[in-house]
């Protein structure tokens, strides 16, 4: 006879100040955070049919007493960013009496800071979510399930519990197509964990799960969350003609937004496709406008190329393109602040991830620095009294080039790209570019972004930040008149500036701070953010030594 478990499933809260956070932006349209859950909804589904799940994301929700003396088991997932709040929940769970299952990316690249979790599940989920329910019904309560690395057939991956997420809370929602990149970014963690070749599930099963998401009801903007959309052109290419025609027969419910490498300019034929199949934006990787330093961090493939009319290009198939920038590498030169405030300039994007070079743990970054004696002893830890992400607690190793000219230059670099005269002339420059001639304007009905309107939303934006009124009022007439069928991403760019304006500001105060230690000079202190207070040990539980956090899955 099988018994029922009772799982609670538990998302981490992300630390307050962070680049992705968007919070104002989701307030706007009246979301709670940008993007659900996507790895616990996938774990949830390898689970027994016969098992009893309850999702909270504590980014949405309140996570009560009731909750966790309802559960049998808890099982947590989350991101570097939602480090704190993980190890606060695996404690908060056991002062509870009850067993917790941990998994995901940081789990499976730095198993020694779980020590305190019952069981741990180390690498991609579907090849040992079997043993570990067996384990479970057996009635183990502790264990350690290792996968084979790279070795998962992503087609035998269910379909996410989608009713398990209440869509009105998102900006958005994910669906996976592949795993893997095909490159070699010294920095990058994405290689060791899901491998160098891209696998991909199969157009069928990508179409059931936005039939699944369809039949929820779920309008609007869906993002394919692969580390490299365009890894393997081959089975892309037969999945985008049969996208279109899905979106086609109802009337577009969706659009779509993704990451790939810059190469996919080269590919007019994927370019067309993809605007074809109502993409309407990519995020792309390109750390530095410095070829030494590309060819240094083994991401030769960004040397290849004229990146900024690479990026124009992508405009023309009416997609905007939001980028990652990377302060900190070794070869950078004296000049580096000023040639990457130009490249971004250039390029137009508004949108600019720029943080510090952050050693990830398991990575050839990580390795080379160790080897070199360069690693900070506890560089895979994020403590709750910093709170914050790469954009402030970078550079966790000895730098080349000296630390206080690379955080210098990154505040440079910080200060102008995210002024509000910079960061409209790029809004304006693009809306130039952003080619949507050939595109309807209509959302669908049930589509949260219509909230996001026009006029109103614009001034909405600048109440809330008067020192943007003038420059970005400007950009709104200068767009409205000249390109209308762009407008409606324009102002959702303008409304991601609500959070990146005021975020840029506590960046550089806290950059402020670095350089005034390494003056030697008081400390200016910070602004304030809220953390998490450890709740007491419970009674048999191990000491910890580390603080990390993990997700289940991708």
């Amino acid at each position: 006879m099988t018994i029922p478990c009772r799982v609670l499933m538990v998302y981490p809260k992300f630390i307050p100040n962070s680049f992705w956070n968007y919070t104002e932006a989701c307030e706007l349209v009246g979301a709670k955070y940008p993007a659900a859950p996507l790895g616990l909804i996938t774990v949830a589904a390898m689970l027994p049919k016969h098992w009893d799940i309850r999702l909270v994301n504590r980014n949405t929700e309140p996570l009560t007493d009731a909750d966790l003396d309802w559960a049998d088991l808890v099982m947590i997932g989350g991101m570097l960013n939602q480090q704190p709040d993980f190890i606060y929940l695996i404690d908060l769970a056991h002062l509870h009496g009850k067993p917790v299952c941990v998994g995901g990316p940081d789990v499976s690249s730095s198993p020694h800071l779980y020590a305190d979790a019952d069981f741990q599940v180390i690498g991609e989920a579907e090849q040992v979510m079997e043993h570990f329910i067996a384990a479970w019904e057996s009635g183990e309560r502790k264990g350690v399930f290792i996968a084979e690395k790279f070795k998962i057939d992503v087609t035998q991956s269910p379909m996410p519990r989608y009713d398990l997420i209440k869509f009105d809370h998102y900006l958005f929602i994910g669906v996976q197509y592949s795993r893997g990149c095909p490159f070699t970014c010294e920095f990058c963690d994405i290689i060791e964990l899901y491998g160098r070749v891209p696998r991909t599930k199969t157009n069928d099963q990508i179409l059931a799960e936005l039939q699944a998401l369809y039949d929820h009801g779920y309008r609007g903007h869906v993002d394919f969350v692969d580390d490299n959309f365009i890894g393997n052109k081959r089975n892309l290419r037969t999945l985008l003609p049969r996208l279109k025609a899905w979106l086609e027969e109802r009337d577009y419910p969706f659009e779509f937004s993704t990451e790939a490498s810059i190469n996919i300019a080269d590919d007019d034929e994927l370019l067309q496709a993809m605007k074809d199949a109502n993409f309407f934006a990519i995020f792309v990787g390109i750390e530095s406008p410095d070829p030494e330093t590309l060819v240094q961090m083994k991401k030769k493939q960004n040397t290849r190329r004229n990146i900024a009319e690479c990026i124009h290009k992508i405009y023309g198939y009416g997609m905007f393109v939001t980028a990652g920038f990377i302060v900190g590498f070794d070869t950078e030169k004296v000049s580096m602040g000023q040639a990457m405030i130009d490249f971004i300039e250039e390029t137009d994007i508004p949108v600019c991830m720029v943080g510090l070079l952050y050693a990830l743990p398991g990575t050839q970054l990580t390795r080379r620095l160790a080897e070199e004696g360069r690693l900070h002893k506890g560089h895979d830890l994020m403590k709750v009294e910093q709170a914050g992400d790469q954009c402030t607690l970078g550079c966790n190793f000895d730098t080349k080039r000296p630390l206080r000219d690379i955080l210098v230059d990154y505040k440079a670099v910080l200060r102008h790209v995210f002024s509000p005269t910079a960061y409209a002339g790029r809004l304006s420059r693009l809306a130039v570019k952003l080619d949507r001639s050939d595109r309807r304007r209509e959302l669908p009905d049930g589509d949260m972004r219509k909230r996001l309107g026009g006029i109103d939303s614009v001034h909405k934006i600048m109440r809330a930040l008067p020192e943007v009124r003038e420059p970005f009022w400007k950009t709104f007439v200068e767009v409205a008149k000249t390109n209308p069928g762009a407008l409606r991403y324009i102002v959702m760019l303008m409304a991601l500036y609500m959070h990146l304006g005021p975020f840029s500001k506590l960046v550089i105060s806290e950059i402020d701070r670095r350089v005034a230690e390494l003056d030697g000079m008081p400390p200016v202190r910070a602004p304030e953010s809220s953390t998490h207070a450890r709740p007491a040990k419970a009674t048999g539980n191990n000491n910890r030594k580390n603080e990390q956090v993990s997700a289940v899955n991708s």
